[in-house]
């Protein structure tokens, strides 16, 4: 059922073309308005400003994305999911759509930025890993308040609300083991806050799993 969910999800994303246009648009113009801001006085691009920008640019893009997940679906649409598949296998397919999504946007966005802003990581392996880690995050977390934001007035605003509390904890958490890996410490030295990362998307999962259908049946 999540496989058939997932190439659902997959039929209407190349069916709208125009949204991963928009968003690409989107991606490639905020990283090159870094880049013209930056570019006349190349000194002001320390490695903890490039951290900022990316992952500032990283976060309204991956809001922008996740934030139709639900708000974007038909009126009666859920009613209809409701008569095929159980809630929890749509909140799975769900994360798991947008993990992918999200994903590569953080990796077309790192692309973006070492070509425009270069690229100041010692340890970029790790960065990888943490790129993976913080669009499971992201995911995770977005995906069940773009559920709860579908079911109010005013669901763009409350998207944007209830974001934040939970978004910040994995921003914090990211750029920490960003400037680790912009200072090529050691990568025992950043273990803790991966691992804690982990947790965290672990117990959103856990939560958007266990939440989910009773936000469903309302």
């Amino acid at each position: 059922m999540i496989l058939t969910l997932l190439k659902k999800e997959f039929t209407l994303e190349l069916r709208r073309k125009s949204v991963i246009s928009g968003l690409g648009l989107y991606l490639f113009s905020t990283a090159f308005i870094c880049y013209l801001t930056f570019s006349l006085k190349q000194n002001q691009i320390t490695p903890l400003v490039w951290s900022a920008l990316f992952w500032i640019t990283i976060l309204f893009t991956v809001i922008n994305t996740i934030a139709k997940s639900f708000i974007g679906e038909k009126k009666g649409q859920d009613i209809y999911y409701y008569s095929i598949a159980n809630p929890e296998m749509i909140i799975l397919s769900k994360i798991i759509y947008n993990f992918l999504l999200t994903l590569i946007l953080s990796f077309a966005g790192f692309l973006l930025f070492i070509i425009l802003l270069k690229n100041p990581l010692a340890d970029t392996g790790q960065f990888a890993i943490l790129l993976v880690l913080g669009s499971m995050g992201f995911a995770a977390s977005l995906t069940l308040l773009s559920g709860i934001a579908a079911k109010a007035n005013n669901s763009n605003i409350l998207m944007a609300v209830l974001s934040f509390p939970i978004v910040i904890s994995i921003l914090l958490v990211a750029i920490k083991v960003t400037k680790n890996c912009i200072d090529g410490l050691d990568r025992s030295v950043s273990y803790n806050d991966m691992i804690t990362l982990l947790a965290i998307n672990c117990l959103i999962a856990a939560t958007s799993y266990l939440l989910f259908p009773y936000i469903w049946r309302n």
